[in-house]
């Protein structure tokens, strides 16, 4: 599905766009499905366990932002990240064995689809290794005027930028005036529906609003190596193995020396931040001694996921 030029493109840039891996039957399935649980949002006007609506969310006019871990929702979702073809591009990317770590549907409807702030996603989700990447399925067709996923090339071999507000509480996004250059340089990732993108999980990526009278409809799926363990831990075995989606369980995480999320302070190590965050005492268990600070705060899980009176993407 992909040629060994592709690959070194990856490990070049951090994203590659495949085209049209979902055939026409596939897409057409997928959007059957989507507008079943679109007509179900009507029976709600806050969020759920499945549903992020958008402001101006009403049962007689729906509106969705996003549908959480979709693939929970509908076996549909879960048969295609388990498809042939895509498993055939992730071992070439990342190798035989592999783990799903999560998914979600991002929903840019016309006119008003909301955008997505710039981030990496290794803040979200730090594994003891970075082979981890994020697949894009374009549920429609995308170009400039429907607000594709922007990734600026290169990014992924680089720091992980500060997600914090100025409060020291993780905020999931960057401040885009610390950013400006990298934006400059960000490329978008467009194709015909059925394409897939595919981003190292420390690619720095966002979006803009939709204001084209076109949905642009994003099926995300985050997959690891299956030997990437979670630095959150793992609660339940049994669950954690059943998102394999090939080889064998692993009972070892592999470690990697990957580059200090938000460059903080390694114990014992210099402060390589020009502004270090004020940081809160972990309610929990101490972290290991050899975790960077960051970890170690998420560790003690003090990162409160709160949205700061932050910027949103100016592109």
């Amino acid at each position: 599905m992909i040629s060994e030029k592709d690959v070194l493109t990856y490990q070049r840039d951090g994203v590659i766009v495949v085209p049209e891996v979902l055939g026409a039957d596939t897409l057409a399935q997928v959007r059957s499905v989507i507008a079943e649980l679109v007509a179900g949002s009507a029976k709600t006007l806050e969020h759920t366990d499945v549903y992020d609506l958008e402001p101006g969310h009403t049962a007689e006019s729906p509106r969705i932002r996003r549908i959480k871990t979709p693939h929970k929702v509908h076996k549909l979702f879960d048969e295609i990240v388990r498809s042939e073809p895509v498993l055939d591009i992730l071992k070439k990317l990342l190798g035989p064995g592999l783990r799903l770590h999560g998914s979600k549907l991002n929903m840019k409807s016309a006119q008003y689809g909301s955008p997505v702030e710039w981030h990496q996603d290794w803040a979200f989700y730090p594994h003891t290794n970075d082979d981890v990447l994020a697949i894009g399925v374009l549920l429609d067709d995308c170009d400039l005027a429907n607000g594709p996923m922007l990734v600026t090339p290169g990014t992924h071999n680089r720091e992980v930028w500060n997600h914090h507000g100025e409060d020291g509480c993780f905020a999931g996004l960057i401040d885009p005036d610390t950013i400006k250059d990298e934006i400059e340089c960000a490329v978008p990732c467009m194709g015909k529906a059925g394409s897939m993108s595919f981003h190292h999980v420390r690619a720095l990526h966002g979006s803009a609003m939709n204001t084209s009278d076109r949905p642009r409809n994003l099926l995300l799926y985050e997959v690891a190596a299956s030997d990437a363990w979670p630095l959150m831990g793992v609660k339940d075995f049994d669950e954690f193995n059943s998102r394999l989606l090939s080889g064998e369980p692993v009972i070892a995480p592999r470690m990697t020396n990957v580059r200090c999320a938000c460059r903080c302070r390694r114990p014992g190590g210099r402060d390589r931040s020009t502004k270090p965050s004020p940081r809160r005492k972990s309610p929990t268990s101490p972290a290991p001694p050899e975790l960077c600070e960051c970890a170690r705060a998420m560790h003690g899980r003090q990162h409160l996921m709160r949205r700061p009176k932050s910027k949103t993407i100016n592109q």
